[in-house]
């Protein structure tokens, strides 16, 4: 009669082990009857990430996804462990979680030096509360490279955030030194103080024209329906290349996406002299005009994109973060916060898992290695560290 199969899923709650390591340890008898120095032999230490502590590679694998992946405040992370009938209180994780992105400094700081050899890359900037700094200056610095395309089009996939006390351009300034490519960020008037080709964000330039949009009569169409159409029209031709080559996004740009930005600006142009300056499709339609050099610069090239979502993207998840445990202490814990989140969009943009990823790097790194290229991530099998 055969058989009939049905699945259920059942959840294994996690557990916590404590592993003991024992070192014999051996002195000569021939060598304490022949000389008055007894040699004491012992197998030395196993490798830790933080040494003479209790944290396993997964230990602190763990709690750093919990808090800068999942967003899980050290505070109740300690109550969890409590359930487990572990203590392990927030001041302990904190000094593991500083001296961990101590350790992951050097891999972040070679992410930075291949940043800057990308074709491109994107920008984006949001405010962070650090209670020892002013805090109504401080910020988190986006900084990407790559595409979610198949095609690979020599672009590495790099997630680096960097926490800087200011908002001032001279912090994009710093950090990029030596790169060369193409800089695409929003209407922030600090990227401005970049000597490399700057382009704009199209995404940005449509919001205008969605919240002029919410300004209209309701079931009434206007000049803000129109300049939506018109920029649909250029995101559907992204979309029909997203996966060709540079080259390839560069010749289809050229010849369907230019003809439509030459008719946008000529409606732009047209429609500022009929609304009023300080009127939602107003501001909206100026924006663009201000902004046209740069929000067109993504035709120019096929390494580029249309907006600057990916940079945005990069941003939410330290955003929803930030939603949880509110603000840094100090300026070493928001920069541990930025090599530590760095290390796991990076992980998440080459397809890793980030716990699997950190423990191979919390694994590798004592060992010291002279060669930093086989720990990055594109260089990682993902086989290879579950």
């Amino acid at each position: 009669m055969g058989e009939k199969k049905s699945e259920q899923l059942e959840f294994i709650p996690a557990q916590v082990k404590v592993i003991e390591t024992v070192r014999p340890q051996y002195s000569c008898r021939h060598c304490e009857k022949t000389t008055t120095k007894v040699q004491i032999k012992i197998a030395p230490v196993p490798l830790s990430p933080i040494p003479k502590s209790i944290a396993t590679p997964s230990l602190l694998a763990q709690i750093i996804t919990s808090k800068y992946q999942y967003s899980l405040p050290l505070y109740r992370q300690e109550s969890m462990f409590k359930q487990h009938g572990i203590s392990i209180n927030r001041k302990t994780s904190s000094e593991w979680v500083i001296k961990c992105s101590t350790l992951f400094k050097p891999i972040v700081d070679y992410l930075q030096q291949e940043l800057r050899k990308q074709p491109a890359i994107q920008a984006d900037e949001t405010p962070v509360k650090v209670i020892h700094e002013d805090k109504a200056k401080c910020h988190m610095w986006v900084y990407c490279s790559g595409t979610d395309s198949p095609v690979d089009n020599g672009s590495k996939n790099i997630v680096l955030y960097d926490y800087q006390p200011s908002r001032a351009g001279q912090c994009a300034v710093d950090y990029l030194q030596g790169f060369n490519g193409i800089v695409q960020a929003d209407g922030h008037k600090g990227y401005d103080k970049l000597k490399t080709p700057l382009i704009g964000c199209m995404a940005h330039a449509r919001r205008k024209f969605t919240d002029a949009k919410k300004a209209q009569p309701k079931n009434k169409s206007g000049r803000a329906d129109m300049a939506i159409k018109k920029i649909a029209q250029l995101y559907r031709i992204e979309k029909a290349i997203k996966d060709l080559s540079s080259a390839e996004k560069h010749r289809a740009r050229q010849e369907k996406a230019v003809p439509l930005l030459k008719d946008f600006k000529k409606w732009l142009d047209k429609s500022a002299m009929q609304v009023l300056p300080k009127s939602a499709i107003g501001v909206a339609i100026r924006y663009s005009l201000n902004q046209w050099h740069k929000l067109i610069g993504y035709v120019d090239s096929g390494d580029t994109n249309i907006d600057n979502n990916r940079a945005e993207r990069a941003v939410k998840p330290f955003v929803i973060g930030r939603k949880n445990w509110l603000f840094s202490n100090t300026a070493n814990g928001a920069n541990a916060s930025a090599v530590l989140y760095s290390i796991i969009e990076t992980a998440k943009a080459n397809g890793l898992t980030p716990f699997n990823y950190l423990m191979f790097l919390l694994e590798e790194l004592p060992k010291k290695p002279d060669n930093l290229e086989y720990l990055m991530p594109w260089n990682v099998k993902l086989e290879a560290i579950i």
